[in-house]
């Protein structure tokens, strides 16, 4: 077994590939497992040294087997695929089995276990659940907790996250978060992978059974409409509101919207819960992130040309 092998699932996915580019890059053997080499991240983990791509379903036992053969460390982030509960609980118990040392998977919190009343998000307490399973196997792991995505942001018309181009070329966002109330924020492309890394060097030593909050700013939905506005030289405005549907969306995410609507635009909960606190543990783990803002000047512009929008010229 070596110390310098990660099993990595879901390869193509932001917080992934992030990790994925970051480990190969200082010298991780990377085995990298997608479902299919579709795309522009698997075509560029296919070109990145030290990555080796294991193609197909995570309901293989046999691929899974080998994926964690030999592996001493993994990272897991489990998605709403097939059933998301018995593929967590399937790759525990193989990475188990395998003898895999530091196992780090990619949690969320299940609000409705706090007693306080508030809603579980059916993606999110599916997490949890798989969480709970981890530890009661007795693997070596550390949940991380991601904060929202700078890069959800969009001009496209997708729910929760469309930044709107108004006709005099300012941006609307629209959201049921409330205006005042801080919200947990990263880049998952650019922070996750440092972050997680730095979790692998300190090792399950410091971080075995530990949750942590994997965020590197905490701004109200005021707040980031500032920091666009800032970066973007336009006005940016903030609406409290409830979610808008204009495009097809995947099964099941309904319900996640409307749950989000509930506990955070009615019960204002905190994002992680009420005992998981951000962003101090993140910053002691890679103080080299990309702030929104200078996501929104240097990135969203980027990501919007590659949808084909011209506003930026």
């Amino acid at each position: 077994m070596t110390t310098r092998t990660i099993a990595i699932v879901n390869s193509t996915g932001r917080q992934a590939a992030s990790l994925a580019r970051v480990a190969s890059a200082v010298g991780y053997q990377v085995r990298a497992q997608l479902r299919k080499r579709e795309g522009i991240v698997a075509d560029e983990l296919e070109d990145l040294q030290n990555v080796t791509i294991f193609e197909g379903s995570l309901e293989d036992k046999q691929l899974v087997e080998t994926l964690f053969k030999n592996a001493h460390l993994a990272f897991i982030n489990t998605t709403s695929w097939g059933d998301e509960v018995a593929i967590g609980k399937g790759l525990a118990n193989a990475a188990k089995k395998a003898g895999v040392q530091h196992y780090i998977y990619s949690s969320m919190p299940d609000h409705g276990s706090f007693g306080r009343g508030w809603p579980s998000l059916p993606q999110w307490s599916s997490k949890f659940t798989i969480e709970n399973y981890i530890r009661q196997i007795g693997l070596p792991a550390t949940f991380v907790y991601a904060g929202i995505y700078n890069n959800n942001f969009t001009s496209l018309p997708y729910p929760l996250f469309c930044m709107e181009l108004k006709p005099n070329g300012s941006f609307e966002w629209k959201a049921p978060f409330h205006p005042d109330v801080p919200l947990p924020w990263l880049d998952a492309e650019h922070d996750i992978g440092p972050a997680v890394l730095q979790i692998i060097k300190d090792g399950p030593r410091k971080w075995s059974g530990q949750r942590i909050a994997l965020a590197f700013e905490v701004l109200s939905p005021r707040d980031v409409c500032a920091k666009f506005s800032a970066a973007l030289r336009r006005r940016v405005r903030y609406i409290q509101g409830p979610v808008e549907i204009r495009v097809p969306i995947p099964s099941g995410y309904r319900e996640q919207l409307e749950g989000i609507e509930v506990l955070f635009g009615q019960h204002n909960a905190p994002y992680f819960g009420p005992d998981l606190q951000a962003p101090a543990e993140a910053l002691g783990l890679w103080e080299g992130f990309r702030g929104i803002e200078e996501y929104a000047r240097e990135v969203f512009p980027v990501e919007e040309a590659a949808n084909g929008k011209t506003w930026m010229n």
